[in-house]
């Protein structure tokens, strides 16, 4: 059975006397990626590794600040799904007119729909009507 220093020494890691450890980038990414696999702790994989929580919290900060780049994820034994994609024609935009007929009356149109209204018939109710019928601005 390998010791720890044996298996760190042989992920690259360099160990001095005096006990500090050399961290290659690759090696590090690699640990956090493990700490964002589902159900796994930090504290769980700094144990693994004989390293202290806070060091592992440290290259996750790096990480996400895009200072550590991370191995891409190995792909999921799910299937993949995807959503149904439908297309289709636009609809024609409505049609919008507003004509004043011989005898003096508005005739307002919108789509297949004909409103006739009398002359007087105030802006603020021509453009309640418009708003009912669902026109377009």
């Amino acid at each position: 059975m390998e010791t720890t220093a044996e298996f760190l020494r042989s992920l690259g890691v360099v160990i001095y006397a005096d006990g500090r450890r050399r961290w290659p980038e690759e090696v590090k990414a690699r640990i956090v990626a493990e700490t964002l696999e589902p159900g796994v702790t930090v504290n769980s994989v700094a144990a693994k590794y004989g390293v202290r929580a806070n060091h592992i919290s440290e290259w996750r900060r790096l990480a996400k600040d895009g200072k550590l780049v991370l191995p891409v994820a190995a792909p999921s034994d799910e299937a993949t799904v995807f959503a149904p994609l439908v297309m289709c024609e636009p609809e024609p935009p409505l049609a919008r007119q507003l004509s004043e007929p011989s005898d003096g009356s508005l005739r307002l149109l919108i789509g297949d729909v004909a409103v006739e209204l009398d002359a007087d018939t105030p802006a603020v109710r021509i453009a309640e009507i418009v708003h009912a019928l669902g026109a377009p601005s």
